[in-house]
């Protein structure tokens, strides 16, 4: 039985004392590894619409060593957690990430050309792919490029490297003053060319005739009722398109190609060193949200991004030896159907929406009854905290007042579980994937207490947009892929975590990890020698 929960220890030694499975002649290691983690991809969008599939995306799961039974084995399945985990090997309970809103922000590193939120690698925990390379070699380097701050910085995890994120308030890739003083020459040579400000009053478009699309057009729970049918019009403002872009395909196509315009810049995959390329791709995110996982638009946006992958991968063909490139490419999470639609679609009675605010109501009344604080116990998601030093101060007993709180939210019908989170490791962790999972996330010197699951497949009330988030399924199974000369062309149905591709890649890349890790080798996806 693979480990579930016990991490295994990674080798670490000097350069000239490396175990056997690290060691790689120059001539056998890759130049450079281009990760690719797709915000909200589903596995399931390379098979459904694989036909129309023409371009990068095709390349990729048709040619490489595709892990079609590949999870985020995490419980908050969001993007800074996942992301945390793509280049480090480890779960969230190690790199410190647990949910987005503790994830990158951080007042004291402002950004250089927006006045977007400020933001840092500052509560990531340990190591990642880029720092065991530069162990070995000093002279590696990276690059890390997303729409979003998170999606940018978390791959690098603490390295001080090239990391730059798209900023809506002014439209402009930038970074903060954790990695630089000042914007280099070539990212402000592609904010000179103005792309979201040119795209004003511009229309998305379908790429394919209409009837190839199966998907309806005019679904009100799209979009929360708004603007859900093609054509999509950009606001005719530079402002408003610059906000808007996200939440169109050419977001993507914008970030890949300054990924190509920084690559070359920087002179990155030259070698002799490996160096890493990290490209957060996160208009499917957006678009996810705004229309769901079974829309024509998000089945347009995979198909745009299929091309303009294929794009990227032919121009770096062009400008690198094929043959000296490995590509990963993942997703952070996935996403839950609309419920409602789900029923539609099916037949069957949604399951009812959850809604905690009576049960925390019902909180503050015993809080106050008890003179404590009413700050003492909050939530955040499915986390409830509670600071003891506040009830220690007061001289009351929190947990009375917890199982209270845990009683009423387990009577809601749209709950499905209310743990304590000191009991997890005592649980069935191999059976009982949604245990495994909270356990995977949570750092022990965070003060969570319990941790609420909805029912399957349920949103909360309010809720307007595509959800993930939970500790199923849906929002956990996630393409693993790789392709490159030291991988075969597979589909391979053996069970894979997104843990395992740091400790892959550095397998490849012939150096040890640095610290324990959660993920193992997947040697099945490899040949040796590699095929030239």
């Amino acid at each position: 039985m693979r480990r579930l929960v016990l991490s295994v220890l990674a080798f670490t030694a000097a350069p000239g004392l490396l175990p056997a499975q690290y060691t790689r002649s120059a001539a056998d290691r890759p130049r450079l590894v281009v990760f690719l983690t797709v915000d909200q991809f589903r596995p399931d969008y390379l098979d459904r619409w694989a036909p129309q599939l023409t371009g990068g995306l095709a390349r990729l799961s048709q040619h490489g060593a595709f892990f079609t039974n590949a999870f985020q084995d995490h419980g908050v399945t969001e993007t800074a957690p996942g992301h945390s985990v793509t280049m480090s090997g480890r779960f969230p309970r190690s790199t410190g990430i647990v949910r987005n809103t503790a994830g990158v922000e951080d007042p004291q590193s402002p950004l250089l050309t927006s006045r977007d939120a400020p933001a840092s690698p500052y509560r990531f925990r340990g190591s990642v792919l880029i720092d065991w390379i530069r162990t070995r070699d000093g002279r590696a380097r990276a690059l890390s490029i997303s729409r979003k701050d998170r999606g940018a910085i978390l791959p690098l995890g603490r390295a001080k490297q090239n990391v730059f994120w798209y900023a809506t308030s002014n439209g402009e890739f930038t970074t903060s003053r954790y990695y630089a003083d000042t914007l280099p020459t070539w990212i402000k040579r592609v904010n000179g060319q103005r792309v979201p400000q040119r795209l004003a009053g511009q229309q998305w478009t379908l790429l394919l005739p209409a009837a190839e699309y199966r998907e309806p057009d005019d679904v009100p729970f799209e979009n929360n009722g708004r603007d859900f049918t093609f054509p999509h019009t950009m606001p005719t403002d530079s402002v408003g398109a610059a906000a808007e872009l996200p939440t169109t395909p050419w977001m993507d196509q914008l970030t890949l190609d300054a990924a190509l315009e920084g690559l070359q810049a920087l002179q990155l995959g030259r070698g002799p060193q490996t160096d890493v390329v990290a490209i957060s791709l996160s208009a499917t995110d957006y678009i996810g949200h705004r229309y769901g996982p079974d829309s024509r638009e998000q089945h347009d946006n995979v198909l745009r991004l299929d091309r303009a992958l294929g794009a990227f991968i032919d121009s770096l063909y062009k400008l690198r030896d094929s043959s000296t490139i490995v590509f990963a490419l993942t997703a952070d999470h996935g996403v839950t159907p609309f419920p409602e639609l789900v029923a539609q679609r099916t037949h069957r009675p949604a399951p009812p929406r959850f809604d905690m605010r009576p049960a925390f109501a019902s909180l503050v009344t015993d809080l106050r009854q008890a003179g404590v604080d009413t700050t003492a116990i909050t939530r955040d998601g499915p986390f409830i905290f509670a600071d003891r030093t506040v009830f220690r101060s007061a001289g009351v007993d929190p947990d009375p007042i917890l199982r209270r709180l845990a009683q009423r939210l387990r009577a809601l019908p749209s709950i499905a579980r209310v743990e304590r989170v000191r009991d997890l490791a005592g649980k069935d962790t191999v059976h009982d994937a949604v245990t495994r999972r909270w356990l995977h996330m949570i750092p022990a010197d965070v003060p969570i207490e319990y941790v609420v699951t909805a029912r399957e497949g349920t949103y909360p009330v309010g809720a307007t947009i595509a959800e993930h988030g939970a500790p199923y399924d849906e929002d956990a199974h996630v393409p693993v892929i790789f392709y490159g000369p030291w991988f075969r062309a597979a589909r391979i149905a053996d069970r894979a975590l997104v843990v395992d591709m740091a400790p892959t890649l550095a397998e490849v890349v012939g150096v040890p990890p640095t610290e324990r890790l959660d993920g193992h080798v997947l040697r099945q996806a490899l040949v040796s020698p590699p095929r030239r």
